[in-house]
């Protein structure tokens, strides 16, 4: 107990994380989060940020803010949990200081929220870790920008041969989910609108290969929607590069199996993604998913699950560690995988948010948890920008699959749909005004991209 609330300590601040830490009722909690990172990104916001469309800073919020001033942040790594002596081990974050990283320290908690998220997969792909780039927060969306002006300015020098303008403006894309679909959208509409303008010698050079191992792009889509979508893409002339393995990176080219050796002038590696170390180091202390991402497996109530004692005990109802919940990309249902999207993550955080602030007086309700109804994912239409004011929508679907809104639509309406998300991610008042005036203004006098 602090100041005789509970300690809640919340270990992650992405968007699950996040979510908690500004809707917990700070009154009976004393909240402390933990995170390597000092700001929350809005992931679907990266691609528009780093294509100009909005400023960066709008594309992610600050742990530390005035409206949260009465709960803690620690800017550390989550190395260990001990869950009888209910503590976090934890390492300070900071690269630039090597020796300080290595005054490692526990943190005690009453109640403990698992959110630490995900990095991105190189499936140990050589060379990807030090030629790629990612997209998973703000920095990664400026280095984004920063090289491709780079590139088009060494394009546009006089002595560059032709050759070496077509490898330099060549974007390759490692994966065709709706994250590499949406940079591609936007990078695309750059190309095609304002750099023409800023750009007149070299911008028809730029061209964009999505590659990916899967056998076609945005596969989480009905087969009707995915076809219209790479019937979008190639239209305009980007080139999808479908069933598709990198054997290797370096610092010009990537290697295909089937094709050999493809120069480009920036790699964006935007495939799925793989545990953190700490699930790892947490392997033997809890339950885990055997297949695919390794993550922690909950009950319906979210709350973490001992590992099995035996192989009886996998087919019996599992135990629960008190009062330690595990939540996001990090985490997964028993029998009842979701993916790992933004939209699980934040409906879980508020079942959990909901949960806890009711609860706050009734300890053995927040102990056991089985007093209050199971989490239940509702699931939202899938909605990704094809590029030129076109997209698709996946309609809605109940748990067993079936379609409750037809098979979903294409074109400018879901575009809009899309485009409108951009207010609805970011939760701050402030950033959906600015983001607002930000499209006021590039109606009027267009983007200012080149501006750094």
């Amino acid at each position: 107990m602090s100041d005789g609330k509970p300690r809640l300590v919340i270990v992650g601040t992405g968007w699950a994380g996040f979510y908690i830490a500004q809707y917990i009722d700070t009154n009976q909690y004393a909240v402390t989060s933990i995170s390597p990172r000092r700001t929350s990104a809005y992931t679907p916001l990266l691609a528009s940020a780093a294509c100009g469309l909005f400023n960066f800073y709008l594309a992610e919020e600050p742990v530390r803010s005035k409206s949260r001033s009465a709960q803690k942040f620690i800017k550390a790594n989550v190395l260990d949990v001990n869950f009888n002596a209910k503590t976090v081990h934890c390492a300070p974050a900071f690269d630039d200081d090597p020796e300080l990283s290595q005054q490692e320290f526990d943190i005690e908690y009453d109640i403990l929220v698992l959110a630490p998220g995900c990095v991105p997969n190189t499936f140990n792909t050589p060379g990807v870790s030090e030629h790629a780039l990612f997209m998973k927060n703000v920095s990664d969306a400026m280095a984004v920008r920063k090289l491709f002006f780079d590139l088009l300015e060494k394009a546009s020098l006089p002595n560059t041969p032709p050759s070496k303008v077509r490898s330099l403006l060549h974007i390759a894309i490692v994966g065709g989910g709706p994250t590499g679909i949406e940079l591609t959208a936007e990078l695309d509409d750059l190309a095609k609108r304002e750099l023409r303008d800023l750009y007149p010698e070299v911008a028809d050079q730029i061209h964009i290969s999505i590659y990916d191992v899967a056998p076609h792009i945005l596969s989480a889509y009905d087969k009707k929607l995915y076809e219209y979508a790479n019937e979008s893409l190639t239209r305009r002339r980007v080139a999808i590069e479908t069933n598709s393995t990198i054997e290797r990176v370096d610092r010009e080219a990537i290697y295909l199996k089937d094709k050999g050796r493809v120069e480009y002038g920036m790699l964006i590696w935007a495939t799925g993604n793989k545990h953190i170390p700490l699930i790892e180091q947490l392997a033997s202390q809890t339950r885990q998913t055997t297949k695919g991402l390794r993550r922690i497996l909950t009950n319906d109530h979210l709350r973490v699950l001992k590992p099995p004692v035996s192989d009886k005990d996998n087919h019996n109802d599992p135990e629960a560690y008190e009062c330690v919940f595990a939540l996001g990309d990090a985490a997964d249902m028993l029998n009842r995988s979701l993916p790992t999207t933004a939209e699980v993550a934040v409906q879980k955080a508020k079942y959990l948010v909901n949960y806890l602030n009711h609860h706050h007086h009734q300890p053995s309700v927040i102990s056991a948890s089985e007093a209050v109804a199971p989490f239940k994912y509702q699931q939202k239409s899938l909605v990704s920008y094809l590029g030129a004011h076109d997209g698709v929508i996946e309609g809605r679907k109940s748990e067993n699959g079936n379609s409750r809104d037809g098979e979903g639509w294409t074109g400018r309406s879901a575009w809009l749909a899309w485009r409108s998300g951009s207010l609805l991610w970011t939760r701050s008042w402030r950033n959906r005004v600015m983001i607002l005036l930000t499209w006021v203004v590039n109606w009027v006098g267009g983007k200012e991209i080149a501006r750094m």
